[in-house]
């Protein structure tokens, strides 16, 4: 059962990752194909990330709180919705205020998912079985790989309404595997729980105590969003700080093609850097557990946070192509370690009833960093040039590495 549920999990990434590919990366081809301009284009994604700040506090609340909608049923209706919208963005040809608005809520849904699918490692825990994050989100950056290099074929040779069904396929493969997890996990906690009635009544009655309560024997509470925020706070200073490291993270992905070209490089180089991004992510991510046996989550996030940093910096430095490609070289030790260590250090220092807010708000800096990245990234490109959005981005993200290194170990555990 342990294999299954990691499996499954692992799935789970590579269809959502495939499913970000499609809506999020090749969202430009696809609105380019309906008659929409690049601005205009850049408004729809910034309103999506806009709205999905709203939606992930909302969904963490009933993913904490709720008793009739558990964590897995509400991911299984974010996709439905998913669902209706892709299908309705294929029946639409044209540009038109009715697709920017299907499309918006698309990118918002789909930002929505990435906490939700964060809890769901430590949810599944409960079977009593370990799920192994950093693998399985390795699935997700291959399958993202993979999924970009065919779509830009299939795109090419169909055009781009080959893009919502691929989504609608995706997104099936999805909403398939959620069944089968669930399925699964109730199996598992039935298991686990004939296992411990076998043992006796005393182990049973202790595992529920330990359940609901918190590491020191006080029951673990359902709190709102603004109690989270007054128990957090130094937790929300280095979410803070996110926001400073996923700016730089947001101008490498949007706007990469000026920034080769800026050193003389041109759309293939772009493609090839944007590729090995997503395969330096990979051995930091499957090794993530071995590597968290040996050096504490607070100490991989200051290593991650500085790696952000030295990243821009070398690119800022950069005066050919060459050195472009050895700057992604810091993926490995930034977006590679920061992301698993990030969640797993939400797990360790946070109760059950705050778990999902403490993803949801991280998701979210990550969002508003890339928002921000995203309406300001193209007006400095058109006044300043390549060199000053990289110049702002290596402050903004210098900024944002000084303090997460400087406040997460003062961040406190809640669960002691």
């Amino acid at each position: 059962m342990k294999r299954i549920l990691n499996i499954e999990y692992g799935a789970i990434h590579a269809t959502y990752w495939m499913t970000y590919a499609i809506i999020g990366s090749f969202a430009s081809a696809f609105l380019l194909d309906r008659g929409y301009t690049n601005s205009e284009i850049g408004v729809i994604l910034a309103v999506g990330s806009v709205v999905a700040v709203f939606i992930q506090p909302v969904l963490a609340d009933i993913a904490d709180r709720s008793k009739k909608i558990s964590l897995i049923s509400l991911t299984q209706i974010v996709t439905v919705v998913m669902m209706v919208l892709t299908a309705v963005s294929f029946v639409m040809q044209r540009a038109t205020l009715a697709l920017s608005v299907v499309f918006v809520m698309l990118v918002a849904w789909d930002t929505t998912l990435q906490p939700l699918f964060n809890s769901m490692a430590f949810k599944l825990e409960e079977s009593g079985y370990k799920i192994r994050f950093g693998i399985n989100r390795a699935m997700g950056s291959l399958s993202y790989s993979i999924s970009c290099f065919f779509l830009g074929t299939l795109t090419e040779k169909l055009g781009a309404g080959i893009l919502p069904v691929t989504g609608e396929v995706v997104l099936v493969m999805l909403l398939v595997t959620l069944v089968l997890v669930r399925r699964h996990f109730k199996r598992a906690c039935a298991m686990r729980d004939a296992q411990l009635a076998a043992k006796g009544t005393e182990a049973v009655l202790a595992e529920t105590e330990h359940q609901q309560n918190g590491a020191d024997g006080r029951i673990e509470e359902d709190i709102n969003f603004s109690r989270f925020i007054k128990r957090n706070k130094l937790f929300v200073v280095v979410s803070l700080g996110v926001a400073g490291l996923f700016f730089s993270n947001a101008v490498f992905n949007n706007f990469m093609l000026q920034i080769v070209e800026n050193v003389g490089g041109d759309s293939e180089d772009m493609g090839r850097i944007l590729s090995l991004m997503a395969v330096l992510e990979m051995p930091a991510l499957f090794l993530f557990d071995a590597i968290h046996s040996k050096i504490s989550c607070k100490t991989l996030l200051k290593i991650g946070a500085a790696s952000f940093a030295l990243k821009v910096l070398f690119s800022y430095i950069a005066g050919n192509v060459t050195m472009i490609y050895i700057a992604q070289f810091f993926q490995t030790s930034s977006f590679g370690i920061f992301l698993p260590a990030m969640v797993c250090f939400i797990d360790e220092i946070m109760d059950k009833g705050e778990a999902v807010k403490g993803q949801s708000l991280y998701t979210i800096m990550t969002t508003v960093g890339t928002i921000f990245a995203s309406l300001s990234g193209g007006r400095i490109l058109d006044t300043g040039g390549a060199t000053t959005l990289l110049l702002v981005s290596l402050v903004i993200t210098g900024a944002g590495a000084l303090i997460i290194i400087f406040t997460v170990g003062r961040v406190r555990n809640n669960k002691i």
